[in-house]
């Protein structure tokens, strides 16, 4: 193979949040944070009046793995009604004078329309939670992120907080449908998004046994999503913040602190419920996947994934990667000695052996690494020339099948069990299970 598919790619750099980065993002609370504050939870709203006073009324109500009621001070919430054209705003000013002891800061603005978008939003937000917390000059502090149409779980805020004490530098938490929205889907779009939710758990499941992740341990799930992470404000720092892109701004975020190797806890025990309506405020969010799975059931068309077999290999590739990351950067020398290794990897991943050797000398993380790989596959597109694309029913088949095979012959390590683990039923979703996400 030939090719220079990192050509255009910048080395690793420095990414840390700087001044000239924050300055782009007006300070939108002058009221400085109380000093006991260790959580500030953002809260982008548009036209979600409806849904606004039960946010965050949860918001409000947040209580330990005992029951007991979380110390206000100990957190806060900053809400940006951004370009409502409801009573937003005022419901959430109204809702500070009837919780006085809440701490919530309530924004109203009108974006131009070049800004007026969920990954601007999202950014102005994090950027002012990151300054409030920075400004205290206290480890450890933690940005939280939901959404106006989302409700968090009582004990939210306490499980990032056990997650992050267990060492985690970011939470991605459960996000599940309210009940009443997801009963009113129809048929075909419940069975689609309930394949889609199945499909990803069994690939989590299956990378458990081939290519498992030193710290996030089972049971855990496959969510990072907006309405529902945490992180150290450090580590926002050294990922250099929150991406600006207009949509998916949370998978931006996530693959921007993997680069700079975050160790990332997927959390059973942080739980939000979010609205399953197909009508969203952002694109390509849940709301556009409901549209689309209902438009492939009005086709009578399956949604197409990667089949099994190409989920299996690129665990197993990665698995050989990251040994050989791992050899390399303990003793470059002995690495050197072996470049039919490194040979046999660049063709298993489908990309050149040079641009393979460069990524691995210029990369700071593994996660870095493989980020460049990946970037390497979709230029070149040979990998996926190997692959093809099949039904999610197929899909699903198969990885039962992997699975089964696998669990014959070892079971995954399983975590710890958690505080406040018996508060609810934490069982992993498959295909056979109700909806729930």
């Amino acid at each position: 193979m030939q090719g220079h598919c990192l050509a255009a790619i910048p080395r690793s750099a420095s990414t840390n949040l700087d001044d000239d980065t924050l300055r782009s993002s007006p300070v939108l609370v002058a009221e400085s944070p109380l000093p006991p504050t260790r959580v500030s939870v953002i809260v982008p709203v548009r036209n979600e009046a409806e849904m606004l006073p039960e946010t965050l009324l949860a918001l409000a109500n947040q209580v330990n793995f005992n029951g007991d009621r979380l110390e206000s001070k100990s957190y806060e919430v900053i809400v940006f009604a951004n370009n409502c054209t409801d009573d937003s705003a005022a419901i959430a000013r109204q809702f500070a004078q009837q919780h006085s002891q809440f701490q919530l800061h309530v924004v109203e603005q009108t974006l131009p329309p070049q800004e007026a978008h969920i990954g601007r939003v999202r950014q102005m937000l994090m950027d002012e939670a990151y300054r409030r917390l920075q400004g205290l000059g206290q480890p450890y502090g933690i940005i939280a992120s939901t959404d106006g149409d989302s409700q968090v779980d009582r004990h939210w805020i306490a499980a990032m907080r056990y997650e992050i004490e267990q060492g985690a530098d970011a939470v991605g938490g459960r996000t599940v449908t309210h009940r009443a929205e997801r009963a009113a889907l129809d048929a075909a779009t419940k069975a689609s998004y309930l394949r889609f939710v199945g499909y990803r758990y069994l690939i989590k499941q299956l990378e458990d046994y081939l290519d498992p992740d030193p710290f996030d341990k089972a049971p855990r799930h496959y969510q990072f999503f907006g309405a529902n992470f945490a992180v150290t404000h450090e580590m926002y720092a050294l990922a250099g913040g929150m991406p600006l892109v207009p949509t998916s701004e949370d998978v931006a975020f996530h693959n921007a602190i993997v680069k700079v190797g975050a160790k990332v806890r997927h959390s059973p025990l942080m739980r939000v419920t979010t609205s399953a309506r197909h009508q969203g405020r952002a694109t390509m969010g849940l709301a556009d996947r409901l549209s689309q799975f209902q438009a492939l059931g009005q086709r009578r068309q399956s949604f197409l994934v990667a089949s099994a077999a190409e989920v299996r290999a690129r665990l197993l590739v990665r698995r050989d990667l990251r040994r050989y990351w791992g050899q390399a950067t303990s003793d470059p020398f002995r690495a050197a000695l072996a470049p039919q290794r490194l040979a046999q990897l660049a063709t298993r991943l489908a990309v050149p052996m040079a641009d393979l050797h460069q990524a691995i000398e210029q990369s700071l993380t593994f996660g870095e690494l493989f980020q460049r790989v990946e970037q390497c596959q979709q230029t070149i597109g040979i990998w996926q020339q190997q692959w093809a694309a099949v039904p999610i029913e197929m899909a699903i088949a198969d990885l039962r099948l992997y699975l089964n095979q696998q669990r014959q012959q070892a079971s995954p390590q399983a975590g710890d069990r958690w505080p406040g683990a018996e508060l609810r039923d934490n069982s992993v979703p498959t295909p056979n299970v109700a909806l729930t996400v």
